[in-house]
């Protein structure tokens, strides 16, 4: 009997043994691919993020056309671009017709280094150009500025002075629908488009509030006060009278600046007046999507008081 107790002990520590072993291994295995699935997360060129399904990647790049004779053909079909990239150093053949071609649509056209490409690139096949087009096709100023006229309504316009984060223009043009705004005008340059990231942001608002893109935000605001429209700036300084004191009855477009440095020293000068947001905590601003938000809810209050 004591025998046979020592060698059942025996075996059972092998196979505890044996059990341990394995399990060590497994362990070592997930180490191994945690580690490999680590360095396709994080290191840029050839290796990049692996999208966890195809769909994924095609909602993340929707918003793109890679290769010369794709990119031709969306700038001869009139497609809304927001920009160009091509590779450095590249300015022969088709590539030199590009730049040509969207020079006189008045597209910008940026130069990038070829690693760039080929980060953003999801054919692999980009042939050193890549084109970011619009998901909803921008409109003329003229146009939004009939939206109010065609309802008997006194214009409220939103300009955006150098926003650049996508979710914060989403979620200006969510505001933009509910509160009634008839347009947005955003600038060419230094400043976010619509891209698909802004279209998912803004919940479908994008499909029903017209964006017009310029080139100078300046001469705008001059063509817009030849419509008798009164533009007013906002800026957080303190000699400003607050959104409540002011009068944002009427004809009006709303300036909202940039995230971190606020309007740009020519568009504060272009704005008729600037008023401000009260604050009573520690933190001197807002978010600029917040900052819209309350500002155009106080337009839309005054002119439900004023029945206008």
């Amino acid at each position: 009997m004591g025998k046979n107790r020592v060698e059942k002990k025996g075996k059972k520590s092998n196979k505890n043994k044996e059990n341990n072993m394995s399990d060590k291994k497994d362990k070592e295995k997930r180490n191994r691919n945690d580690k490999k699935n680590f360095a396709e997360r994080s290191s840029d060129g050839s290796q990049r993020a692996k999208p966890a399904h195809e769909d994924d990647v095609r909602e993340l790049r929707e918003d793109i056309i890679e290769g010369r004779n794709p990119v031709m053909e969306a700038i001869k079909s009139g497609r809304s671009i927001n920009k160009i990239l091509i590779v450095k150093g590249e300015r022969e053949g088709s590539i030199n017709y590009i730049v040509t071609a969207a020079l006189e649509r008045k597209i910008v056209v940026q130069e990038v280094d070829r690693a760039k490409l080929d980060s953003l690139s999801l054919t692999g096949a980009h042939q050193g150009v890549i084109a970011f087009v619009s998901p909803k096709d921008y409109v003329e100023v003229e146009d939004i500025l009939a939206v109010p006229s065609e309802k008997g309504e006194d214009p409220f316009i939103l300009i955006l002075d150098g926003i650049t984060d996508p979710h914060n223009l989403g979620a200006i043009l969510r505001t933009a629908d509910a509160a009634g705004v008839h347009g947005v005008i955003i600038p060419k340059r230094r400043a976010i488009g619509l891209t698909a990231a802004v279209a998912k942001a803004s919940a479908g608002a994008i499909e029903y509030v017209p964006v017009a893109r310029v080139t100078n935000l300046s001469q705008t605001i001059d063509y817009l006060k030849k419509q008798n429209i009164w533009v007013i700036g906002t800026d957080a300084a303190e000699e400003n009278k607050t959104i409540h004191e002011s009068d944002l009855k009427g004809p009006i477009a709303l300036v909202i600046g940039s995230e971190g440095d606020g309007l740009s020293r020519l568009v504060k000068e272009k704005c008729d007046i600037t008023v401000r947001i009260p604050m009573k905590g520690n933190i001197s601003s807002l978010n600029a999507s917040v900052a819209a938000a309350v500002v155009m809810y106080e337009v839309l209050r005054q002119r439900v008081q004023s029945g206008s």
